[in-house]
């Protein structure tokens, strides 16, 4: 069954799906979570295989399959938290930030899925053009302490532009993505740091100018509850190897790929991207299924740095051995 569920809801799926019972059942099905972007390819492709009646991984886990959909990660870890989610496709960021608070108890990474395909965009009305050129504006994040709000906060302070949650030198604001577009364009807001499509949004209907495009950070991996691990261990085992598989699928058949996500995000957007948007995004993301434990370190860094944890626990138990 398909179903498109927000943060609004995750409470009350909490209340029907936290009794552990439910969770070991074999036969239960495994609540998937991903966002409506282009770095989320894989969950937009098998979502809408889903729809289609061609299940991906219903047909490869020997489960049903339940989508639920985010803005970003914060919203997915809180339904993590909650037991309403098993695995989703979300950001690094929000990942080590909820692994932080739940001390290694609660959030495991299975694999990568993409890296780059986000960038700081600015509006030229704005004159930026160098770092120091950001004192003083607005700056638009998906989501307070999600991956990009952490790295813009990141690259701020390493810039000497300090920031708080509700000010200092330039002001970070936290703004889903359908509505930093229309900010955008109106100069409410004088940057965006965001994630494709939405880079290419900007850029196309906006006249948004890329300041500086990350290439080589994880934009999204594949993570789970720690429940999920632990009481399911054969599934996690059989979801990582088809979620590999269906990444070479896609790396191997780009042109039926291009269609089921353009198919999907017209589902959860009302509005199929153009083609020219498809052909600016989707080259900017970079499939990836190897876990690089050096590079989640240097994002706990990062979210150090942008005071979003303090001292951290091992990321031993974040990569479990399948």
């Amino acid at each position: 069954m398909n179903r498109r569920h927000f943060l609004q809801t995750t409470l009350t799926a909490a209340g029907l799906t936290a009794c552990g019972k439910k969770a070991a059942d074999p036969k239960a099905a495994v609540r998937f979570g991903h966002f409506p972007n282009i770095t989320h390819v894989q969950g937009l492709v098998a979502h809408q295989l889903s729809r289609q009646g061609k299940g991906w991984y219903e047909s490869r886990l020997g489960v049903p399959v339940e989508w639920f959909v985010y803005n970003a990660g914060p919203s997915a870890t809180e339904a993590i938290f909650a037991r309403a989610l098993d695995v989703t496709y979300i950001g690094p960021s929000p990942v080590l930030n909820a692994y932080g608070k739940s001390k290694g108890t609660e959030v495991r990474v299975l694999s990568s899925a993409a890296v780059g395909g986000s960038a700081l965009v600015v509006r030229p009305e704005a004159n930026i053009n160098t770092p120091a050129d950001f004192k003083g504006k607005k700056i638009a994040t998906p989501q307070l302490g999600n991956t990009q709000d952490i790295q813009l906060r990141a690259w701020l302070s390493d810039n000497g532009i300090k920031v708080t949650q509700t000010g200092g030198d330039a002001t970070v604001l936290p703004t889903q993505n359908p509505d930093q577009l229309a900010l955008f364009i109106k100069g409410d807001i004088d940057a965006v740091w965001t994630v494709e499509p939405w880079v290419s949004r900007l850029e196309l209907e906006a006249n948004g100018k890329i300041f500086q495009e990350d290439k080589g950070t994880f934009a999204t991996v594949l993570a789970s509850s720690a429940a999920f691990v632990t009481e399911r261990a054969e599934l996690a085992k059989k979801l990582v190897a088809a979620h590999v598989e269906l990444t070479e699928w896609i790396k191997n058949n780009a042109a039926e790929a291009r269609e089921l996500v353009k198919a999907e995000l017209k589902e959860l957007t009302t509005k199929a991207p153009s083609e020219a948007l498809l052909d600016r995004s989707l080259p900017r993301v970079v499939l990836n299924t190897e876990i690089s434990r050096s590079g989640l370190d240097e994002m706990v860094k990062a979210a150090q740095k942008a005071g979003f944890i303090g001292e951290f626990p091992s990321l031993d138990a974040l990569l479990p051995k399948l």
